[in-house]
């Protein structure tokens, strides 16, 4: 008895496919889900009344985030530091440059102020959560924190005389003086302590600082002030 190849058979849907089959009419994996735009797809939606309430405190916590953690818009409410930096600037203040680096000689830097500072009033959580957002986009000012350069840092001596700064006997030499020509009225030496800072205004005739209220705790600083974002005309790195 012989055998021989026969030609393979395709498949070929029987008339009584039952509905359901592998070769029912119509079947296919597109489809299974509801069609976009159905009833119950409008159903799901969140109304606008609900979703932007939503979308307000996200936007509050973020904000508040990154002033906390990351960056800060600061507003230079006084003449201190002309012409380096004038009234009614806003620079960007790197809150994590010093929790990888070192405070160097020449940063101009964000601290709490050293006289005590703001002695919060009673206000609400929402006032609280406004005011964070808008001191951390430069619309408010910061209540309790000063803008200076530092002149001194731990072991440093600093000395006022002769009408000019000296930092460990040596002269400095500052280039961003508001008026070179001002004689610096003699103070010091002071020896600046472990964990401490010497600081100054750049327009030195009116800048409250380390003259005034001595040196300050490193761990009160709040950042690096390292570019000028307001007005456009005084962009540019410090």
């Amino acid at each position: 008895m012989t055998t021989s190849d026969a030609d393979p058979t395709p498949d070929i849907p029987p008339d009584d496919a039952p509905a359901g089959s592998e070769f029912a009419e119509g079947s296919s994996a597109v489809g299974l889900g509801t069609a976009k735009g159905s009833p119950a797809d409008d159903k799901r939606r969140i109304p606008f009344w609900v979703e932007f309430p939503i979308l307000l405190i996200v936007a509050l916590g973020v904000a508040i985030l990154i002033k906390t953690f990351l960056f800060q818009a600061f507003y230079i409410p006084s003449s201190s530091m002309e012409d380096t930096l004038n009234i009614n600037d806003r620079v960007l203040v790197n809150k994590i440059t010093y929790r990888i680096g070192d405070i160097a000689h020449g940063d101009v830097i964000v601290f709490d102020d050293p006289r005590g500072g703001f002695e919060e009033s009673a206000e609400s959580v929402v006032d609280s959560a406004f005011r964070n957002v808008f001191e951390s986009i430069g619309l408010a000012t910061p209540r309790s924190e000063f803008i200076k350069r530092v002149i001194g840092i731990p072991g440093d001596t600093v000395e006022g005389r002769d009408g000019h700064v000296y930092v460990n006997g040596k002269r400095l030499v500052e280039p961003y003086l508001k008026d070179p020509t001002y004689f610096i009225p003699p103070f010091g030496p002071v020896d600046v302590p472990q964990g401490q800072l010497f600081v100054m205004g750049d327009n030195r005739a009116a800048s409250q600082d380390s003259r005034y209220f001595g040196t300050i705790p490193v761990d009160d600083v709040v950042g690096k002030a390292f570019v000028i974002i307001w007005p456009p005309a005084h962009w540019g790195g410090l």
